[in-house]
């Protein structure tokens, strides 16, 4: 099997199914370190009536118990949908090593709202983007 970027975002396509599921806005996200799956979450953002639940910081969350660490150097995230200011800036402070995007947020989206990264992450976008984007959509049609 060749485990590469489509691969790992499918799963975590399949995590924002889920969150979908449970009338969480969709966003999955999972961390990869050697190839292995260390980290696999959905926003959980009305199930614990938390703010900060987002799939991002579940994630990075699981990371650092799964590595015995904070730092998430040599690690990658899968993230269905651009993360926004308040992910980014716990994944600048992990200092996880790349993150591949499905789809971009033009409306809350660090990128959007002046938010940064570590200056080493690494940073893919457009996998599975058009996946990515109508499961967000049908979210917020159906919400409408």
């Amino acid at each position: 099997m060749l485990l590469n970027h489509e691969y790992y975002m499918q799963i975590a396509l399949t995590e924002a199914k889920e969150a979908f599921e449970k009338d969480e806005i969709p966003i999955g996200a999972l961390i990869v370190a050697n190839d292995r799956i260390i980290a696999k979450t959905h926003n959980l953002t009305e199930s614990l009536n938390d703010v900060t639940a987002h799939a991002e910081m579940q994630a990075i969350t699981a990371a650092a118990h799964a590595i015995g660490g904070k730092y998430l150097k040599n690690c990658t995230m899968y993230l269905t949908v651009e993360p926004c200011q308040m992910c980014a800036g716990a994944l600048y402070w992990s200092q996880i090593s790349k993150i591949v995007i499905g789809a971009q947020d033009n409306k809350r989206g660090f990128t959007t709202m002046g938010g940064k990264l570590h200056p080493k992450t690494e940073i893919i976008y457009g996998v599975l983007e058009k996946e990515c984007s109508a499961l967000m959509l049908t979210f917020f049609q159906n919400k409408r």
